[in-house]
This record gives C-alpha cells, sequence and structure tokens, in this order.
C-alpha cells in the first residue's frame, strides 16, 4: 500500500505489479473505502483495456503514462465484460471509487507523482 496525491486528495493504493495480482484487481469486493484504490503496473507503455468481470463495486479508471500524466478517465459499471480503453498508450492504471476523480478535482493532462513503491522496474 502507498499514498498518493491524487487532485486535491490523498489516496491509499493498493499495488498490483504482477499479473497474478493484476488479473484478480478488484474483484469480489463489496465495497473500498472512498479514500482507498488500486494502480496497475505495466513494464511498459502501450495499448491496454480493462473490464469489469466479477467486479462489484462501480469505478473510475485514470489512464496514466510513463511519466505519470493522466491520459484518459473513464468510468465503469459493476460486473460489465465491455472493454474500457485508454485513449492513448498507458503504463499505470489507477481504480477508484465511482466519483473520486470528479471529487478530488482530477482532469485529462494532470501530473500523478507514481511513488517508487508503485514504479515499473
Amino acid at each position: 500500500m502507498v499514498s498518493m496525491k491524487i487532485g486535491s486528495r490523498t489516496f491509499h493504493i493498493e499495488v498490483a505489479a504482477t499479473p497474478s495480482d493484476q488479473e484478480t484487481g478488484l474483484m469480489k469486493r463489496d465495497s473500498m473505502p472512498e479514500d482507498h484504490g488500486m494502480i496497475f503496473v505495466f513494464p511498459d507503455e502501450g495499448n491496454r483495456a480493462f473490464w469489469m468481470k466479477n467486479t462489484r463495486i462501480p469505478l473510475d479508471i485514470l489512464y496514466l503514462d510513463t511519466a505519470g500524466k493522466i491520459v484518459s478517465i473513464h468510468q465503469m459499471q459493476p460486473y460489465d465484460l465491455t472493454e474500457t480503453p485508454s485513449d492513448f498508450p498507458m503504463r499505470y492504471a489507477i481504480e477508484l471509487n465511482r466519483g473520486a476523480a470528479k471529487d478530488a478535482g482530477v482532469k485529462v493532462g494532470d501530473q500523478i507523482t507514481i511513488p517508487p513503491e508503485a514504479k515499473a522496474k
């Protein structure tokens, strides 16, 4: 778990850096504290998409490039198997409770500092 400043708020973020952690993500959870989230860390920048298989809570997803710039923000519905792609190549994805990005004033183009513990090696 790492602390990350995202917009005007600080979140406690779980790090999903392994393929196993990434496959499971936030599946099968009934809730998540409002100041929590998860960052998915990939070894390189690329075009990727997420879906909500077995994910019970509505989420915001922020896609970030290697430098930590937000390249797209989307909302995802529980159990939706439709892929939600990033608008541009990304290296990190951050999932927050739905509405948290807006509440924190986050927008495309904002810079997020990725803590060293969450950076791809």
